[in-house]
Order: C-alpha cells, then structure tokens, then sequence
C-alpha cells in the first residue's frame, strides 16, 4: 500500500502514543495495542514495521528506566538508613529500624534480626519484621546450626533458594518447626560484624522459593555493616550512661569518649552527606583527610590510584599495600605499614579498594575507628559509581555493537548516541586496541575513561577492545593513543585505526579495516605502536586479515586516477611504462610513440601528484605493486562474461 499523508498521520499517532506511555511509566502490557493497531490497520508494511519496531525500543527504554528507578530508590534507601542510624542512641529504636529498612530495601516478606549470646554459645532471634508465628520470634540456633547458626559461627554470608530443601545446612526439629511455622522458604543471611568478631546475623526471608542475587547480598551486606556500627554505638552510648551512674571517678574518661563518639558521629554524618549530594571520591578524600588531619589516597580493588587530598607523599610499594589490604580485610580494622594507615573497603564480603591515611603515624582508638568508618561510607560511594558506571557501559556497549554490526536501523543509532554525548555526525576513527602484557578487563577500563572524556564509545566486540572517537586522522590519534595506554598500563598496547568515518553506516567496514591494521602491527613486531593501514603500505596489504586490494590502488595511485579522469590524460599507462622499460625515458618515449620532453613533462606532473619522493625504492615498489594489480583487475573485468 503506497504511503499517504493519512497513514503517516495514523503512524505518527501511535509512535507518539508510546512516547507517552514511557512518559506516565505504563506497565509493559500497555504497549502491546499501538503496535496491535498498526499491524492490522490501514498502514503499509513499512509503516507498520517501523511501529512494531518503535514499540521493542519503547519496551527497552521502559526496562533500563525501571532499573534506574530501582537502583536509585535502594540506594538513596541504604543512605537514608546510614543517616537514620547514625541520629538513633536507643539499642532497642536501632534494632527495629534496622530490620525495618532492611525490608525496604530487599522487599522481602520477612526480615529478622539474631544477637549472639558469648555466654550461651548461641544466637537468638532478637528483633523480626512481618513475622507471624509466636514460635519462630523466640527460637534460638546453636552455634553452626541451620543458615543462621553457620553464619554466626562462620561469618560468612549464605542463602538459600528453598531452606528446606538444602542439606547444605544442618537442621534441627526446633529450627525446621519455627522456619515451617513461618512458612519462609528463600532465605538469606549476613554477619554483623565489629572488627573480627561476629555479634548477630542479619536476615531477609521470602516465603515463595527464589535466588537471591550478588546486588542483594551486597547491599544486604552493607547495611549490615551499618547496623553493626550503630548497634556498636548504641551499646558504647549506654556503657556510658553507666559509668556516669555508677563510676564518678571516670567522668573525664567518659566525656572523652563521648567526644571522640561525637566526633566520630558527625565525621559519619558529614561524609554521607556528601556522597548524598552527589560529591565525587575526591570530594570525600579531601573530608577524609580533613577531619584525620592527614592525607588521604584512595585506590580501587587493583590498586589503581581513584583520588588523592592533602599529600604528595607516595604511598608504600604495591606489595606492602597489599598486604596491608588482606590483613585490614582479614581483621575488619586499619592496620599501619610504614608510617602509613591502610583500611580495606568492603561491601560484607567483597573487596572495593582501600584508603590510605598518612602524616598521621599514631592513631588513638577514636581516630582509628573514625578512620574505619570513613571507609564504609567509601564503600557506600563505590557502590554507587560501579552501579551508574555499569550501568552507562552496558548502554555504551549495545550501541558500539550495533554500530559495528549493521543490527540496528542506522537511522535510530544518532539519535542513541547523542544521548550518550556521541554526535556521530561527526567524523570518527575506530581503533583495535590489544596487549598481552596486562588482563584485558584492565585495559577494557582504560579504554572506557578515555571514551567518556573525549566522547567516544569503548567495548568489547569479537574478543577485541574497541574504541571509537572523533577524529579526522586516525593515523595520528593511533600514535598517540598507543602512548598514553602503554604509559597508564605499564605496559606495550598496539593500536590498529580505520576511518575517519561519518554516520553510523560505515563504522563496521572501519572496524574491520582497524582490525587488519592491528594484525600487521603484530606480524610486523611493532607492538606497542599505532598506525592506520595506509602507514603500512604494501605491507598493510599483505598482512592484513583481509587484502583491500582496490583500497590499496586507490591509496597508492589515487592522484594519477582522478586526474587521468578529470583532464582525460593517460598518466597511469604513461608509469606503468616507464617502469617496464627501467625507468628509460628515451625508451618510455619510443614505447609510447610521443617526443621525450612530453615524457619529460608527464613524469614532472606525476611527480607533482605523488610528491617528489615518489622514485624512492619503497615507493616504486609500492607503484609497481599497485600498477599490477590495476592491470589485473582491469583485464578480469574485460574477460568476465
């Protein structure tokens, strides 16, 4: 069915229907009918498809959204929860609010809280939220006994998809009664910790049989580590009111350590925050270091440096670092190596990266544990650039595949990029990075900053690292590329560049190109370096996954074509010639039946088009090879049938 202003209208309609169903939030089940009515009404094929297609786009956009939303309600949840324990002094308000979040934050049916009992050998339920069974509320767990007691004894987190079901756990008629009566199935739980020591287990239980994932433990883990402190401080606030009570003679001991609690407490606060408003790492070093009166470097789980406040000092080898990270994260505390303070930075189990305190040799216990405390709120910040980050990589990342595939429409991918800050109406290099000298995830992250400064994209497609900027002389953009990464990884990186390339429809053809250029400058024992495949010459033909013969041609005698096409002159026959007569031109002369000042006179234009150096031995070379395969290719188009 031909088009008409009537059926673009109706296409339009529905186009702009799902606009607005993705602007009030619709359920997924709302976007079915505009796609429905466009299939069997009036519309022609095209038109129909194209709205079929805007609606899986809708649906997609629908789902990153709602994860979004997700992310940032448990988040700013967690944050909340950090402000909100930290203003609580009442164990018992602690330990309510504490379970209460934790059902917030998880949206599970039922969440619990167990306290260890040193003098008993067992842990018991202390504080529930959404549980209905008297029995369960009051049931103790032996030290290893069902997931609780072997999260108590093991301070390690563990879950379970159906409780009792799982002999991994050693059950009781006492527990599997209580967890029956409940009727809780999916069950998970982690330690509460101060220091080494485990004081309780926090639970989340679902009484419908699922997995939980790595992000719930984590952020069960983290307000885990929250609640431990606060407990902590709770406990150390009412140790205090006792002593005031009880010991007079430890009142200047007790005021300093309600000091040191208050100062502790409003480090806390001031770090949330900042991380509340949206304040960088750097940012928090800087609050880090003025409240220790110290500097303060930050690194990440692999001991890349993320911030530095308040110091030039280097920080102790990589080795002593280390070290001093296992033993922090073994102990839960800072340690000091070196005249320097070193504290790991942990989502419960998972390591994030470390501070490091110096000028500072000497830490009292209040600085020591307000140190401590100021690398869960890192941890807290940690988490949430990991998420926004992994988040934009995996955005980044379809839509580097789909550029260098062809799977998308071509018409949809501007409009995607600039989203992201890509304009891909501008001219673009792709370039092929590879190393063998460090692990490709560390050279994925480089790749990934450098994309997000310069607005590019960065990924992984077919095992290879790629990046994609805007340039117009990838050959120089290589070059330098390759510097800068072999300098930030300690390491050779070869870069390979195609392009440049306007619009997304030829991006995968620069890809492929970029690739080849890579293998040659591996082949050729130029790694560490860049360069695109006309650097290479003949030798970029060669070497190539793939011989671009006609791209080659047009490199090489791409001048002498179009002039021989502009002036209707016959350049190209006349130094196809004079090499096959060695380079005589009394003899080109001959061969070609003209006077040798009109030899004479056509080799100084061909020297104008191709440059002076053009009789240098490689670039005969590379004349010759492509005057072959122009003759080649010539006469199979003349025989093909």
């Amino acid at each position: 069915m031909p088009t008409t202003g009537k059926t673009a209208r109706t296409a339009l309609h529905h186009l702009r229907d799902l606009l607005d169903l993705l602007d009030r939030g619709a359920p997924a089940e709302r976007f079915a009918p505009p796609a429905d009515a466009a299939r069997t009404g009036d519309l022609s094929e095209p038109e129909a498809a194209a709205v079929a297609e805007a609606t899986q786009v809708a649906l997609r956009i629908r789902r990153t959204l709602s994860q979004h939303r997700r992310r940032e309600a448990e988040l700013a949840a967690l944050f909340d929860t950090a402000g909100d324990l930290a203003r609580l002094r009442d164990l018992d308000a602690v330990l309510k609010a504490i379970v209460h979040r934790a059902k917030l934050l998880l949206g599970t049916d039922v969440t619990y809280l167990s306290l260890n009992d040193d003098e008993a050998g067992d842990t018991y339920m202390r504080v529930t939220d959404g549980s209905v069974s008297a029995a369960f509320q009051q049931v103790r767990l032996g030290m290893g006994e069902g997931l609780g007691g072997l999260v108590a004894e093991t301070a390690r987190p563990y879950s379970t998809g159906d409780y009792r079901d799982d002999q991994r756990f050693q059950h009781t008629t006492t527990i599997d009664s209580a967890v029956t009566e409940e009727g809780l199935r999916a069950i998970l739980g982690v330690p509460l910790r101060l220091g080494t020591r485990v004081i309780g287990v926090l639970y989340a239980a679902d009484r419908t049989a699922r997995t939980f994932t790595p992000d719930e433990v984590a952020l069960l883990s983290s307000l885990a580590d929250h609640a431990a402190i606060a407990i902590d401080s709770a406990r150390m606030l009412d140790e205090t009111r006792t002593a005031l009570v009880d010991l007079n003679e430890a009142s200047r001991t007790i005021e300093a350590h309600s000091d040191a609690m208050r100062r502790a407490e409003d480090a806390h606060d001031r770090l949330t925050d900042l991380v509340l408003r949206g304040a960088d790492i750097t940012d928090v070093a800087t609050a880090i270091g003025a409240v220790l009166q110290g500097g303060t470097l930050i690194h990440d789980a692999e001991g890349a440096e993320l911030a530095r406040a308040g110091t030039d000092a280097r920080p102790p080898s990589a080795e002593a670092v280390a070290a001093s990270v296992a033993a922090s994260r073994a102990d839960g505390r800072a340690v000091s190596v070196a005249g320097t303070w070193v504290c790991a930075v942990l989502a419960g189990p998972e390591l994030l990266g470390s501070i490091a305190l110096t000028g500072r040799a000497d830490l009292d216990d209040a600085d020591r544990r307000l140190f401590e405390r100021a690398s869960v709120v890192t941890a807290l910040l940690l988490l949430l650039r990991r998420s926004v980050a992994e988040t934009e990589d995996r955005v980044r990342g379809e839509l580097l595949g789909d550029l260098l595939t062809r799977a998308a429409d071509p018409a949809s991918l501007p409009a995607r990029a600039r989203r992201l800050g890509v304009n891909l109406d501008q001219p673009h290099a792709v370039f092929v990075l590879h190393t063998e000298a460090v692990p490709r995830p560390r050279l994925l992250a480089a790749a990934a900053r450098i994309a997000q400064t310069r607005g590019g994209l960065a990924g992984v497609h077919h095992d290879d690292v790629v990046l994609v900027l805007p340039s117009e002389a990838p050959s120089e953009a290589a070059g330098s590329l390759a510097s800068e990464l072999g300098h930030a990884l300690a390491g050779p990186v070869t870069v390979g560049a195609a392009g440049p390339a306007t619009g997304p429809a030829h991006c995968a053809d620069a890809y492929a190109e970029a690739r080849r250029c890579g293998t040659a400058l591996r082949a050729l024992g130029r790694e560490g370096t860049g360069a695109a495949l006309r650097d290479l010459g003949f030798l970029g033909v060669l070497l190539g996954d793939r011989t671009d013969l006609g791209g080659y041609v047009r490199q090489t005698l791409g001048p002498l074509l179009d002039y021989d096409a502009r002036r209707g002159t016959d350049l190209v026959y006349t130094l196809e010639v004079y090499f096959d007569t060695a380079t005589s031109q009394s003899r080109t002369a001959e061969a070609l039946h003209v006077h040798v000042n009109t030899v004479v006179q056509r080799l100084d234009r061909i020297s104008r088009l191709l440059g002076r150096d053009w009789q240098r031995p490689e670039r005969t070379l590379e004349l010759q090879l492509a005057l072959r395969i122009l003759r080649v290719t010539a006469k199979a188009v003349r025989n093909r049938p």
